[in-house]
């Protein structure tokens, strides 16, 4: 193997794995891009509401643009570290069923599936609890299809907790004279 390219994704340094230090520089430069420049809050204005922010004079096309340029770029920074990670590169099957892990790692951190505010630190410790639920599940002896199941139960939790209409039924229940007290 190619020491370099295999020191990506199989590498240590310090201690620890070279691919936290690609995601830490990644996650600094983009927290430091969106939180301190124009050009982030550019961004946020768009993903909150691209109406508004077209009124205001944003050119909310090239943003998204940009924004799923930038997505690409860092989708191929994951795959070199994937590939490198697992010592061969399969285009069929590198990386399936990770977009269920990214889709939750997000809206646990607190994005609405609607799109809007969004929390990058959030996004991370939704990463890290996915990861934590990942390994005490196989540390448990659960087969891994299991893992997916409780994954999937998780999304649709978060769906269920972000939908208006499910939580207008809740509160509706939780208003109702008697509804639970003893008569």
């Amino acid at each position: 193997y190619y020491t370099p390219y295999f020191f990506m994704g199989g590498g240590y340094l310090a201690g620890l794995p070279f691919s936290v230090f690609v995601v830490a520089a990644v996650f600094v430069v983009l927290y430091l891009a969106i939180t301190r420049t124009a050009l982030g809050l550019f961004i946020q204005a768009v993903g909150i509401n691209p109406t508004a922010a077209r009124v205001a004079g944003v050119q909310a096309g090239r943003l998204i643009v940009a924004a799923y340029v930038f997505c690409g770029v860092c989708a191929g920074i994951a795959g070199l570290l994937i590939s490198s990670n697992v010592k061969s590169a399969d285009g069929n099957n590198a990386g399936q069923l990770l977009e269920l892990d990214a889709i939750l790692a997000v809206t646990l951190g607190g994005t609405a599936l609607t799109g809007g505010r969004f929390s990058l630190v959030g996004s991370v410790i939704g990463a890290l609890i996915i990861q934590t639920l990942t390994y005490a599940i196989y540390s448990l002896g659960v087969p891994p299809e299991i893992n997916l199941v409780v994954k999937a139960v998780a999304v649709f939790i978060v769906m269920l907790l972000q939908s208006p209409e499910f939580r207008a039924q809740v509160g509706a229940l939780a208003r109702r004279p008697g509804a639970g007290a003893l008569q």
